[in-house]
């Protein structure tokens, strides 16, 4: 039988975060799951909720046992316009995700996981791409044991908030996915939170998950029970 591991996951309320979680709480091998997150979470006897003060993660996250050794999983994200700025942008999408990233390795982390976004580039034109390559970047220049970073497309899934220009690109597209290439067709969350849990479970996983290879993960893994 495969040692039970514990897990912690930062975004836990977002549209990955929230499949993430349920995955994570439905998984016999993973036991004890540490969600840091600003919202209240359903109680589940596995779930310890932390508070998510991205500048003292020793302290939020004090009640992971230092020997845990946990999966660490990132689902962290937002938009400008949530955000506000590019410069409050940034320490969501940055400098957050590279605070947890350096958490992970101060906590001996078996593995990082973390959803970025397909089109990150340190050089791109866009600021939201160049902001998620930068991130990327920041994350391969840390001594982590193991990092995995999926990109996925357009998020499809029940969003809390909806945004007017994904509202009217996922329902256009909805008719078309059949036609459009697997890179850039939109993809579930719940795809997304699969192809990282199952990525957990690899001795090798990849380094990058692609948009395309995600798709259609939830339906070819379970947790292990399910």
């Amino acid at each position: 039988m495969p040692r039970t591991r514990h897990a912690v996951l930062a975004g836990a309320t977002g549209l990955v975060g929230r499949a993430l979680l349920a995955r994570l709480l439905q998984d016999t091998a993973t036991g004890r799951v540490y969600a840091l997150a600003r919202r209240p979470l359903p109680p589940h006897a596995k779930l310890t909720a932390c508070p998510a003060d991205f500048n003292d993660l020793d302290r939020a996250l004090a009640t992971v046992p230092g020997e845990a050794a946990p999966d660490v999983y990132c689902a962290l994200g937002t938009t400008l316009k949530a955000a506000g700025s590019q410069a409050a942008f940034r320490r969501v999408d940055h400098d957050h995700v590279l605070a947890l990233g350096q958490w992970a390795v101060r906590a001996g982390a078996r593995r990082l996981l973390v959803v970025s976004a397909v089109g990150a580039d340190a050089h791109a034109a866009s600021f939201y791409s160049r902001v998620k390559g930068d991130t990327e970047a920041a994350l391969r220049a840390l001594p982590l044991r193991s990092l995995v970073i999926a990109r996925p497309s357009l998020l499809d899934g029940a969003r809390d908030q909806w945004r007017t220009g994904e509202r009217l690109a996922l329902a256009f597209t909805r008719p078309l996915r059949p036609l459009i290439p697997a890179a850039l067709r939109p993809i579930g969350a719940d795809d997304v939170a699969a192809a990282l849990w199952q990525a957990a479970q690899q001795a090798e996983p990849p380094a990058v998950l692609t948009s395309a290879a995600m798709q259609g993960a939830a339906r070819r893994t379970a947790p292990p029970g399910h």
